[in-house]
């Protein structure tokens, strides 16, 4: 399976943006799914993570702006982007996983990046 992520550009500070990963099989084998983001200088850090149940998790920073989502009849993951701020400029890599028990772990299959960035 091979993700493909889209949607990334260029928003003002206060904008928004939503992020899509496109799957090309099914993604409901994949128990975990989830957004990470790198900044220029900095590790990747997980942003968002939904569970094939439907659990989610947010990094702290993003809590109240960014709503992840996955629909399994359409093999599409999203991440909508409220409130954007200037820190929120990163690459966006989709991730995918099968048997992760931890919302929070990454899994082995990973979408190319799609740039984000937040202008002030």
């Amino acid at each position: 399976v091979q993700l493909q992520a889209s949607g990334g550009g260029l928003v003002q500070a206060g904008g928004s943006l939503s992020l899509s990963c496109a799957a090309s099989g099914s993604i409901s084998r994949f128990s975990v799914m989830g957004w990470y983001r790198q900044a220029p200088g900095k590790q990747r850090e997980l942003v968002a993570a939904i569970s094939r149940g439907g659990s989610t998790y947010y990094e702290d920073s993003v809590k109240g702006r960014f709503t992840i989502s996955r629909d399994n009849a359409k093999n599409v993951m999203s991440l909508q982007m409220n409130s954007l701020k200037p820190e929120d400029t990163a690459v966006y890599y989709c991730n995918a996983g099968t048997g992760i028990l931890s919302i929070r772990t990454a899994g082995n299959y990973w979408g190319q990046g799609t740039l984000v960035t937040v202008s002030s």
